[in-house]
């Protein structure tokens, strides 16, 4: 009998000493499976951002493909006409040569070709127009005044085309008077070959040259991220850095002028 009792008293000693163990074990059990649901819910989330942020670079990749191809038929639509210049030049020049035209003869012939000069330059890239149509002028003036001969025309008038020439491949920055919320204003100017142009005021706002059916316009950035990208592209070209990758603000026709 004590030999029973001895046994009775170890065994419920024993289960004493367990009940707190499983109860312990029970609890962490219990917290693992809570971090085990939290850890899923962050993945969750996690995971729902990262297909979120695939989907905006796939959609942002294809906007700057897009953004691409314009660019580069607006640059080659330029290089187009300026090159069409070129070679009309060198055909003029060519038969005056063989003919031997007079001067008398051909002065309409090169006012004509100013005429056609002065609709580029108005309907294409604007950069410095009013200069340039200013240098146009003057030659169509000495032309008509006798001060100049058109086979001396002629010379001046392939300089202007190698400076458009020039201009449609150039990168770099300059001065001049752009029209701006209604206001004629000096500003300096980015230029990206004959396809994009940025201005910096003199308060250093930033703006962009836009490209729309109707024409190019100015208009200022809003977005301080903008005008921080159109910053660092001016110091970069300041700083004779004119090649490269520049992420820059886009310079298309606006939703609902691309019609």
């Amino acid at each position: 009998m004590t030999h029973i009792k001895n046994w009775t008293v170890r065994v419920l000693l024993a289960l004493t000493l367990l009940s707190p163990l499983a109860a312990l074990a029970q609890d962490d059990a219990n917290a693992l499976t809570e971090r085990l649901i939290t850890l899923r819910g962050q993945v969750d989330e996690l995971q729902t951002e990262l297909d979120l942020r695939r989907e905006e670079h796939k959609n942002r990749m294809a906007y700057l493909a897009a953004q691409l191809a314009d660019l580069e038929a607006n640059r080659d639509r330029e290089t187009l006409r300026v090159t069409q210049l070129r070679e009309d030049l060198d055909e003029m020049r060519a038969e005056i040569a063989e003919a031997g035209v007079s001067s008398e003869s051909l002065t309409p012939f090169l006012k004509n070709q100013v005429s056609a000069l002065r609709e580029h330059v108005r309907g294409g890239f604007p950069f410095k127009v009013t200069e340039r149509l200013a240098e146009l002028q003057e030659l169509e003036t000495q032309l008509d005044n006798g001060v100049i001969t058109a086979q001396r025309g002629v010379n001046r008038l392939w300089a202007f085309i190698e400076d458009e020439f020039r201009i449609s491949r150039e990168n770099a920055i300059y001065s001049q008077s752009i029209e701006l919320e209604g206001s004629n204003v000096l500003v300096d100017v980015a230029k990206l070959g004959s396809v994009m142009m940025y201005f910096r005021t003199r308060d250093l706002e930033y703006g962009r040259a836009v490209a729309t059916p109707q024409g190019w316009r100015w208009e200022k950035l809003d977005s301080a991220k903008d005008q921080d990208l159109v910053a660092r592209l001016f110091d970069s070209l300041r700083k004779q850095i004119r090649q490269g990758y520049f992420e820059l603000p886009e310079a298309l026709p606006l939703e609902g002028e691309a019609s």
